[in-house]
């Protein structure tokens, strides 16, 4: 750190400034804030952990907590298995490589916003015309149930994200050595076992990446569960991130509305170091 020179720092402040007037500084205000009763605009009084325990009390919340948490373990769970295996297609040597990697990957640069409502269209009347013409009743009601609405948002989130996760698989694939490959085919290992053996411990790192982002995007997911359910009905597929926003905005109740991001915070912030965690140390084993 010492060695570092003038134009290293000159480079470094502008973000260090940034990081902290963004994110540092407003965190410890909100964590300040969190044991008062904080209005949006003053705090009058000091509460201690009152806010705490009445959130743990409040049954909308551990929902909604509950909710995201069986989100991100599905969704994670597929982004992952559809992102390798799409990465997998594409790096085949297929003369069509190049142009399925742009069709999968470009759901990931429309806004979540546009995508949650080009599905409620297709959930509810796209899907609602099929169950029509087919007498299939399961098509009819999408987003109307709880259930329908947790696979609506999960098929969206894997419809928008898996192609950025191909994209992380793809880097380690293409760079796995071809004569190990070769050398498995002549030994006359078949496709599963030069997976098993060579292609999966060697993009390991991709999974500790891949997993990480998965994990943390699906917790803070706010837009496309704005659009498609807006967290209906009854608030049963209201996931975290929207039940802080309507605590905070709509509710009026800025400081209990912190504490819930506080403790969101150090659920996520768990959970993504154990994972990381995890992997890493099965990396080394690998």
């Amino acid at each position: 750190m010492h060695n570092k020179s003038l134009a290293f720092w000159l480079f470094l402040t502008p973000v260090i400034l940034g990081l902290g007037v963004v994110v540092v500084i407003p965190f410890i205000y909100g964590f300040i804030y969190s044991f008062t009763d904080w209005n949006g605009l003053r705090a009058n009084e000091f509460l201690g952990l009152q806010n705490y325990i009445n959130l743990f009390q409040e049954a909308e919340f551990m929902n909604s907590i509950w909710f995201t948490t069986k989100f991100a373990f599905v969704a994670v769970i597929l982004l992952n298995v559809f992102g390798l295996g799409l990465a997998l297609i594409v790096t085949r040597n297929l003369k069509s490589s190049n142009l399925l990697r742009t069709i999968f990957f470009m759901p990931n640069l429309i806004g979540g916003l546009i995508l949650g409502f080009i599905w409620q269209f297709i959930f509810i009347s796209v899907f609602g015309d099929i169950g029509d013409l087919t007498g299939i009743e399961g098509f009819n009601g999408w987003l109307s149930t709880a259930n329908t609405g947790f696979w609506g948002i999960v098929i969206l989130t894997c419809w928008q994200m898996a192609g950025y996760i191909m994209i992380i698989y793809i880097a380690y694939l293409e760079n796995i050595p071809k004569d190990l490959i070769e050398a498995a085919k002549i030994d006359g290992a078949n496709g599963f076992q030069r997976f098993k053996n060579i292609t999966f411990p060697l993009v390991a790192p991709a999974f500790t990446i891949s997993m990480f982002l998965t994990l943390s995007m699906s917790f803070k997911i706010y837009d496309q569960n704005l659009s498609l359910t807006n967290g209906g009905p009854a608030n049963q597929t209201q996931m975290v991130a929207m039940e802080i926003v309507n605590t905070a905005f709509s509710d009026n109740d800025m400081a209990y509305a912190q504490a819930k991001a506080v403790i969101f915070f150090l659920i996520v912030s768990v959970v993504a170091l154990t994972q990381v965690y995890y992997n890493k140390k099965r990396e080394v084993e690998m």
